[in-house]
């Protein structure tokens, strides 16, 4: 048994609303952390998760492959930080946009294939419930679907970029 985006949505969900500071939960070979920041900002109700793999861990051999590495996750970090600058200065400008964000950390793909179209292009009218991305996590490739209807005014996110949680994605003009 395995839980699909959906559940692991509605478990975090469930999780918030409760007040838990965390949840362990283990399923076959999916072992699924979800915590919640500490209460020191109302604004901050979103959990935080984290998907551990229990098998198939991968051991740096070498002090180089430990620099690179850490010299990636840096690299991506630093993105992720100018990222979220430049979605603060666009929200100055237009304050009607909505942000859509990566509801997980993985990769992001804007196509179901790489032989086939992207599932959105900028300027397209969206509406809530399509599919919009997918991400993949630990070899799973999970449909992201937008909450909102709308038109997409801007691509926040290369494709095949990796993507933290919470990361900004696209910019949508609401109908």
């Amino acid at each position: 048994m395995s839980l699909d985006l959906k559940e692991i949505q509605e478990l975090i969900k469930f999780v918030s609303k409760s007040g838990a500071s965390e949840v362990n939960l283990e399923i076959g070979d999916l072992k699924l952390s979800i915590k919640t920041p500490p209460k020191k900002n109302k604004n901050l109700t979103e959990p935080i998760i984290q998907q551990i793999p229990i098998a198939n861990q991968v051991i740096p051999n070498s002090s180089i492959e430990t620099h690179k590495i850490v010299q990636t996750q840096t690299e991506s970090v630093n993105e992720s930080k100018i990222s979220k600058e430049n979605v603060n200065k666009s929200k100055s400008e237009d304050e009607n946009l909505i942000t859509i964000k990566s509801p997980m950390i993985g990769t992001f793909y804007r196509k179901p294939s790489p032989d086939k179209e992207p599932f959105i292009v900028l300027g397209d009218e969206i509406s809530e419930g399509q599919v919009i991305c997918v991400i993949e996590a630990m070899k799973l490739f999970n449909e992201i679907e937008s909450e909102i209807s709308g038109k997409i005014v801007k691509i926040l996110i290369d494709d095949m970029s990796p993507v933290e949680y919470d990361q900004p994605l696209f910019l949508i003009d609401p109908k």
